[in-house]
């Protein structure tokens, strides 16, 4: 890895960073406070009214409790966005990006190993994943406790989100694979966002039920299943695994693309 171009990346995108975590944090709370294990949240009532709407975007559950509430209304939509789309802005903007206005060419006639250059970039998209997902945790947790004091099962909750970092490491790398094959950013946004976006689309029609329920399992992201991960369901946890190795392996991909391909000057 190269230190200063990593230095670099960290540096232009926190403000991007900032601003999904003040996002996060905006919803993290107000939903957690929402919660009601007395009288029942205003959320469930609305779920009561609007079954069908909810259920597109995973907001479903008949658990009371509080780790099944923020797995339904956090972890079906808010958690699965947010840092899909911070994916897509950095992964674009580190390789493709670069490549389109020319400055990936100044940066490759430095004395720099293209591996090391794309090795890096990927570092650079990692590590605002894995800021952004325990940051989530973090906020998650200082909610749940600040609000409802010894309600939340941490270890579920750590779960939950190891589970949504690792969906998020195969949609980075879906995203960063794009970016280095495409020199156009227009093409590398095409496919690294739309593949995700169209897999999210058809997940959440699914959810719906109906005639095309069944198209939600050919997407990736019924690989991961907040309600199966907090009833401890095998499967569950297999998908965790399942997501993370095919993730890496994207960016091992994407790296290897980057490496042999020419680029233009």
């Amino acid at each position: 890895m190269n230190k200063t171009l990593y230095m670099n990346g960290l540096k232009h995108s926190w403000k991007l960073l900032v601003i999904f975590a003040a996002v996060l944090t905006m919803y993290y709370t107000i939903i957690v406070t929402m919660f009601d294990p007395q009288l029942g949240s205003a959320l469930l009532e609305l779920e009561k009214a609007m079954p069908e709407l909810l259920a597109i975007v995973g907001m479903r559950t008949t658990d009371t409790t509080l780790i099944a509430f923020m797995a339904s209304y956090l972890y079906g939509f808010i958690a699965l966005v947010f840092p899909m789309v911070y994916a897509i802005i950095m992964a674009n903007s580190l390789v493709a990006k670069r490549v389109d206005s020319g400055s990936m060419a100044y940066l490759l006639a430095a004395p720099v190993p293209r591996f090391k250059v794309a090795f890096t970039q990927m570092k650079v998209l990692g590590t605002g994943i894995f800021l952004l997902i325990a940051y989530a945790t973090a906020i998650g947790l200082a909610s749940a406790e600040i609000s409802f004091p010894g309600e939340l099962d941490v270890g579920k909750f750590i779960w939950l989100n190891v589970g949504a970092l690792a969906l998020h490491i195969l949609i980075s790398g879906i995203c960063f694979l794009a970016s280095c094959v495409f020199n156009d950013t227009k093409y590398s946004v095409a496919f690294g966002a739309g593949i995700p976006a169209l897999c999210f689309i058809v997940h959440m029609m699914g959810n719906a039920g109906g005639a095309i329920e069944g198209a939600k399992y050919f997407t990736f992201f019924t690989l991961f299943n907040p309600q199966g991960i907090i009833a401890g369901e095998a499967f569950s946890y297999s998908g965790i695994v399942i997501l993370a190795v095919c993730g890496l392996a994207l960016y091992a991909l994407g790296i290897l693309v980057f490496t042999r391909k020419d680029v233009p000057v």
